[in-house]
């Protein structure tokens, strides 16, 4: 393989200061980001810019510059702003698309009033598919993978389209190191830390003022996972977070309460279990019952998937590596115990 470098120019059309100013960003530090993540060399001057580097990441590079680019179009007068976020999704898209062009076929998406929310990878394209396709939606995978994000992002969507009448967020207030009755105020102050992820994409998309505006008049409705019981859930789009920390008799209640023209998506990690000593995951546990039921979609994300920070998706491939180290010591420790135990069978 050649270790000649490659150079290449592109000139950003329409030329605009303001939004060369966007995706340049203060002090170069977007440019300068690009360069850190690609190991390219990037001079520019105006909208003309020069790339030094490797042949594949010149390639990347420049059609990197080119989406953001675009990114950037004004959308009713305002020039959207490009951050090191914006720039890690795009390389991990960008990156999809180069490795797995073949599988990897950006059909699926989900249309808010903020925008277009478009998968990154090919296990989010398969999620949102299964989310539009099906009744009873499951996203299990760690931390990051966007696996709550793109549930509420289709909440959205079906509540903006009148597909439904409200939104139902839930998930089992278990408690993760601090007990519930050290924490201050009364049970739904206690409960609202546990459901601030949900609050945080709601803010995101619908904006502050109009989610408190929602939820007074009980179209979205956020409330522990023991509130749900005894109730029938109909033309709802319910959110159950945190699957993994449900009882198996809590899984069940939950998923009977859906009632007619309604929608579920459950959303958990199988490795951060919270539940006492002994309890089995009802999360776990729906996986065994409910994978061939048709009308039900399991959809799994690996560390690879992570859309968060660069370094939470080697910290996920990290603790998955030293956990399955952990496994195989345990099962060489149990043979090496089961051969001792048949040798002093055989002396005896």
């Amino acid at each position: 393989m050649s270790n000649k470098l490659k150079t290449a120019e592109i000139y950003l059309e329409p030329s605009d200061n303001q939004r060369l100013n966007s995706l340049i960003g203060p002090f170069d530090e977007n440019i300068k980001h690009i360069e850190r993540r690609l190991g390219l060399e990037i001079a520019h001057r105006e909208n003309h810019f020069r790339i030094t580097g490797k042949h594949k990441n010149v390639n990347a590079g420049l059609d990197l510059l080119q989406s953001l680019y675009v990114e950037t179009a004004p959308l009713k007068g305002i020039i959207k702003e490009i951050d090191p976020e914006l720039i890690h999704l795009s390389i991990i898209e960008a990156n999809c698309l180069e490795q797995d062009n073949s599988e990897f076929i950006n059909d699926a998406y989900i249309k808010t009033r903020k925008g277009v929310i478009k998968p990154r990878n090919p296990n989010q394209n398969t999620y949102i598919s299964n989310i539009i396709n099906h009744d009873i939606c499951f996203g299990i995978g760690p931390a990051g993978t966007g696996k709550t994000y793109l549930a509420v992002a289709a909440a959205v969507d079906a509540l903006e389209r009148q597909e439904i009448r409200r939104i139902l967020l839930t998930r089992p207030a278990v408690e993760a190191g601090e007990k519930l009755g050290f924490l201050p105020g009364d049970l739904t102050q206690k409960i609202d830390p546990y459901l601030r992820p949900l609050y945080d994409a709601l803010f995101e998309m619908l904006g502050f003022e109009k989610v408190e505006r929602l939820i007074e008049k009980k179209v979205i409705e956020i409330a522990p996972l023991a509130y749900m019981r005894g109730r029938t859930l109909n033309d709802a789009f319910i959110i159950l977070d945190e699957s993994q920390n449900t009882t198996v008799e809590q899984m069940k209640m939950f998923l009977t309460r859906i009632g007619f023209n309604s929608q579920a998506v459950i959303t958990g990690d199988i490795t951060q279990v919270d539940l006492p000593r002994g309890a089995r995951s009802g999360l776990r546990h729906a996986i065994e019952v409910l994978s061939e039921v048709d009308e039900i979609s399991f959809n799994f994300f690996e560390a690879k998937d992570v859309v968060r920070h660069p370094v939470v998706g080697r910290i996920v491939m990290a603790y998955e590596a030293h956990d399955e180290v952990e496994r195989k010591q345990a099962l060489a420790k149990k043979e090496q115990y089961n051969l001792n135990k048949s040798r002093d069978k055989q002396n005896d």
